[in-house]
């Protein structure tokens, strides 16, 4: 565990009763602490993008940036 974290991952579950806005709600909140979007926009994907996916989220890998689909867009995200 780095100096300064209080966790080492993030700590959301599903409440009781779980229900789909409940899971959804963690899997959003679990998601959002992965993976970060900046307010950079494109319009199209670089060439040689691969697609993966971080926690079930597709995104795509090109070179050393990330982007994920947005809007029709694509968005520049940081995974931490």
């Amino acid at each position: 565990m780095p100096f300064g974290s209080f966790v080492s991952e993030a700590q959301a579950v599903v409440g009781h009763p779980a229900t789909p806005g409940s899971v959804a709600g963690v899997a959003r909140r679990t998601t959002r602490r992965v993976i970060r979007r900046s307010t950079v926009y494109v319009a199209a994907l670089p060439t040689g993008c691969v697609r993966t996916s971080v926690n079930g989220v597709v995104i795509w890998r090109c070179g050393g940036v990330y982007y994920q689909p947005y809007g029709g867009r694509y968005v520049v995200v940081y995974i931490d």
